[in-house]
Protein backbone atom coordinates (compact mmCIF):
# COMPACT_ATOMS: atom_id res chain seq x y z
CA UNK A 1 0.00 0.00 0.00
CA UNK A 2 1.39 3.53 -1.00
CA UNK A 3 1.68 6.08 2.03
CA UNK A 4 -0.30 8.86 1.37
CA UNK A 5 2.82 11.32 1.89
CA UNK A 6 6.28 11.35 2.18
CA UNK A 7 9.33 13.41 3.16
CA UNK A 8 10.06 14.45 -0.61
CA UNK A 9 6.10 14.64 -1.21
CA UNK A 10 6.06 17.13 1.33
CA UNK A 11 8.85 19.27 0.31
CA UNK A 12 7.67 19.29 -3.36
CA UNK A 13 4.62 20.63 -2.11
CA UNK A 14 5.70 23.35 -0.57
CA UNK A 15 8.57 24.33 -2.76
CA UNK A 16 5.33 24.35 -5.72
CA UNK A 17 3.01 26.19 -3.60
CA UNK A 18 6.39 28.80 -3.17
CA UNK A 19 6.64 28.87 -6.76
CA UNK A 20 2.29 29.91 -7.15
CA UNK A 21 2.71 32.15 -4.33
CA UNK A 22 5.27 33.91 -6.09
CA UNK A 23 3.71 33.80 -9.72
CA UNK A 24 0.73 35.15 -7.95
CA UNK A 25 2.43 38.12 -6.48
CA UNK A 26 4.16 38.78 -10.49
CA UNK A 27 0.69 38.21 -12.05
CA UNK A 28 -0.66 40.81 -9.69
CA UNK A 29 2.12 43.55 -10.33
CA UNK A 30 1.89 43.12 -14.05
CA UNK A 31 -2.14 43.74 -13.52
CA UNK A 32 -1.00 46.84 -11.56
CA UNK A 33 1.49 47.80 -14.19
CA UNK A 34 -0.80 47.44 -16.99
CA UNK A 35 -3.02 50.05 -15.39
CA UNK A 36 -0.71 52.86 -15.58
CA UNK A 37 0.52 52.42 -11.95
CA UNK A 38 3.62 51.19 -10.17
CA UNK A 39 2.71 48.75 -8.08
CA UNK A 40 4.63 48.23 -4.28
CA UNK A 41 4.73 45.05 -2.74
CA UNK A 42 2.04 46.16 -0.66
CA UNK A 43 -0.25 46.65 -3.50
CA UNK A 44 0.58 43.58 -5.31
CA UNK A 45 0.18 41.52 -2.29
CA UNK A 46 -3.32 42.98 -1.42
CA UNK A 47 -4.56 42.45 -5.13
CA UNK A 48 -2.99 38.81 -4.81
CA UNK A 49 -5.17 38.07 -1.59
CA UNK A 50 -1.64 37.42 -0.25
CA UNK A 51 -0.31 38.93 3.23
CA UNK A 52 2.34 41.58 3.33
CA UNK A 53 4.39 39.56 5.52
CA UNK A 54 4.08 36.94 3.33
CA UNK A 55 5.08 38.77 0.07
CA UNK A 56 7.95 40.61 1.34
CA UNK A 57 9.37 37.33 1.88
CA UNK A 58 9.42 37.14 -2.04
CA UNK A 59 10.07 40.57 -2.35
CA UNK A 60 11.78 42.54 -0.16
CA UNK A 61 11.09 46.10 -1.98
CA UNK A 62 9.57 47.51 -4.94
CA UNK A 63 12.49 47.31 -7.51
CA UNK A 64 13.04 43.89 -7.45
CA UNK A 65 9.17 43.51 -7.46
CA UNK A 66 9.04 45.43 -10.74
CA UNK A 67 11.89 43.98 -12.35
CA UNK A 68 10.37 40.49 -12.15
CA UNK A 69 7.02 41.26 -13.13
CA UNK A 70 8.43 43.00 -16.23
CA UNK A 71 7.29 41.22 -19.20
CA UNK A 72 10.96 40.75 -20.81
CA UNK A 73 12.43 38.96 -17.67
CA UNK A 74 11.37 35.56 -19.32
CA UNK A 75 13.20 36.03 -22.69
CA UNK A 76 16.58 34.56 -23.23
CA UNK A 77 16.56 34.99 -27.06
CA UNK A 78 14.24 36.45 -29.53
CA UNK A 79 16.01 34.47 -32.30
CA UNK A 80 13.88 31.62 -34.64
CA UNK A 81 15.70 28.40 -34.11
CA UNK A 82 15.94 27.62 -37.80
CA UNK A 83 16.82 31.27 -39.03
CA UNK A 84 19.75 31.81 -41.47
CA UNK A 85 23.39 32.82 -41.22
CA UNK A 86 22.33 36.05 -43.07
CA UNK A 87 22.79 38.85 -40.84
CA UNK A 88 19.45 40.57 -42.11
CA UNK A 89 17.25 37.91 -41.90
CA UNK A 90 18.38 37.51 -38.05
CA UNK A 91 17.85 41.76 -37.55
CA UNK A 92 14.31 41.39 -39.23
CA UNK A 93 13.36 38.29 -37.43
CA UNK A 94 14.55 39.36 -33.68
CA UNK A 95 13.29 43.20 -34.10
CA UNK A 96 9.78 41.70 -35.51
CA UNK A 97 9.66 40.09 -31.95
CA UNK A 98 10.87 42.65 -30.30
CA UNK A 99 8.52 45.34 -31.67
CA UNK A 100 5.76 42.56 -30.95
CA UNK A 101 6.87 42.05 -27.74
CA UNK A 102 6.79 46.39 -27.07
CA UNK A 103 3.72 46.74 -28.73
CA UNK A 104 1.92 44.19 -26.84
CA UNK A 105 2.84 45.17 -23.55
CA UNK A 106 3.06 48.52 -23.90
CA UNK A 107 0.99 50.00 -21.16
CA UNK A 108 3.61 47.84 -18.82
CA UNK A 109 6.89 49.03 -21.09
CA UNK A 110 5.58 52.70 -20.61
CA UNK A 111 5.07 52.30 -16.87
CA UNK A 112 8.77 50.84 -16.57
CA UNK A 113 9.94 53.62 -18.70
CA UNK A 114 8.23 56.59 -16.33
CA UNK A 115 10.10 54.34 -13.33
CA UNK A 116 13.39 54.95 -15.24
CA UNK A 117 12.75 58.29 -16.02
CA UNK A 118 11.68 58.64 -12.19
CA UNK A 119 13.04 56.70 -9.69
CA UNK A 120 16.53 57.57 -8.12
CA UNK A 121 19.53 56.10 -10.25
CA UNK A 122 20.55 53.78 -7.54
CA UNK A 123 16.97 52.47 -7.65
CA UNK A 124 16.65 52.91 -11.50
CA UNK A 125 19.52 51.47 -12.46
CA UNK A 126 17.76 47.72 -11.46
CA UNK A 127 14.98 48.38 -14.19
CA UNK A 128 14.90 45.70 -16.90
CA UNK A 129 14.92 48.63 -19.26
CA UNK A 130 18.39 49.66 -17.73
CA UNK A 131 19.74 45.99 -18.05
CA UNK A 132 19.83 45.49 -22.12
CA UNK A 133 18.33 42.56 -22.87
CA UNK A 134 16.84 43.71 -25.85
CA UNK A 135 20.90 44.83 -26.64
CA UNK A 136 21.76 41.05 -25.84
CA UNK A 137 19.05 39.65 -28.35
CA UNK A 138 20.15 42.14 -31.02
CA UNK A 139 24.04 41.31 -30.75
CA UNK A 140 23.48 37.70 -31.31
CA UNK A 141 21.00 38.31 -34.06
CA UNK A 142 23.84 40.45 -35.65
CA UNK A 143 27.06 37.64 -34.39
CA UNK A 144 27.94 36.66 -38.30
CA UNK A 145 28.67 40.21 -38.34
CA UNK A 146 31.92 39.34 -36.15
CA UNK A 147 34.55 39.13 -37.97
CA UNK A 148 34.40 41.62 -40.54
CA UNK A 149 33.01 43.99 -37.39
CA UNK A 150 34.80 44.31 -34.32
CA UNK A 151 32.95 43.52 -31.01
CA UNK A 152 32.66 46.95 -30.06
CA UNK A 153 31.09 47.84 -33.41
CA UNK A 154 28.28 45.36 -33.56
CA UNK A 155 27.68 46.36 -30.03
CA UNK A 156 27.27 50.05 -31.51
CA UNK A 157 25.18 48.86 -34.41
CA UNK A 158 22.71 46.72 -31.80
CA UNK A 159 22.93 50.30 -29.54
CA UNK A 160 21.76 52.15 -32.95
CA UNK A 161 19.06 49.20 -33.38
CA UNK A 162 17.72 49.38 -29.86
CA UNK A 163 17.41 53.10 -30.12
CA UNK A 164 14.64 52.99 -33.30
CA UNK A 165 13.14 49.90 -32.28
CA UNK A 166 11.89 49.81 -28.24
CA UNK A 167 9.54 51.58 -25.99
CA UNK A 168 11.01 54.80 -26.50
CA UNK A 169 10.61 55.04 -30.18
CA UNK A 170 7.00 53.95 -30.30
CA UNK A 171 6.11 56.26 -27.78
CA UNK A 172 7.66 59.13 -29.70
CA UNK A 173 6.38 58.00 -33.27
CA UNK A 174 2.54 57.37 -31.58
CA UNK A 175 1.94 60.42 -29.48
CA UNK A 176 4.44 62.71 -30.89
CA UNK A 177 4.51 62.00 -34.39
CA UNK A 178 0.92 60.90 -34.56
CA UNK A 179 1.46 57.82 -36.46
CA UNK A 180 -1.20 54.84 -36.58
CA UNK A 181 0.44 51.91 -34.23
CA UNK A 182 0.57 49.61 -37.30
CA UNK A 183 2.71 52.39 -39.07
CA UNK A 184 5.24 52.89 -36.54
CA UNK A 185 5.95 49.41 -35.69
CA UNK A 186 6.83 49.30 -39.74
CA UNK A 187 8.77 52.45 -39.37
CA UNK A 188 10.80 51.21 -36.31
CA UNK A 189 11.44 47.72 -38.13
CA UNK A 190 12.61 49.82 -41.53
CA UNK A 191 14.79 51.43 -39.29
CA UNK A 192 16.30 48.50 -38.17
CA UNK A 193 17.08 47.75 -41.76
CA UNK A 194 18.18 50.69 -42.83
CA UNK A 195 21.00 50.83 -40.04
CA UNK A 196 22.34 47.51 -40.76
CA UNK A 197 22.43 48.67 -44.72
CA UNK A 198 24.37 51.28 -43.71
CA UNK A 199 27.07 50.07 -41.82
CA UNK A 200 27.18 47.36 -44.73
CA UNK A 201 27.53 49.72 -47.18
CA UNK A 202 29.31 52.29 -44.97
CA UNK A 203 30.89 51.35 -42.45
CA UNK A 204 29.61 50.29 -38.37
CA UNK A 205 28.01 53.77 -36.69
CA UNK A 206 30.86 56.21 -34.92
CA UNK A 207 32.78 55.62 -32.14
CA UNK A 208 34.44 58.60 -29.92
CA UNK A 209 37.17 57.78 -31.49
CA UNK A 210 35.77 57.68 -35.63
CA UNK A 211 34.70 61.04 -35.20
CA UNK A 212 31.91 60.19 -38.18
CA UNK A 213 30.92 56.98 -40.65
CA UNK A 214 33.51 58.10 -43.28
CA UNK A 215 36.84 57.81 -40.82
CA UNK A 216 36.75 53.90 -41.58
CA UNK A 217 36.58 52.06 -44.87
CA UNK A 218 32.93 50.23 -45.67
CA UNK A 219 32.63 46.89 -45.12
CA UNK A 220 30.94 44.83 -47.26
Amino acid sequence: MRRVSTETDLSTGRWRQKQRTRQALIDAARDLVALGTAPTVEHAAERAGISRTTAYRYFANQRSLLVAAHPETVASSLLSCDVSDDPAARLADVVERFTDLVSDTEQQQRTMLRLSLELPDADRAALPLRQGRAIGWIEEALEPLRGPLTDAEVHRLALAVRSATGIEALVWLTDVAALPRNEALALMRWSARALLQATLSEGPPPSDHSGSLSARPPTR
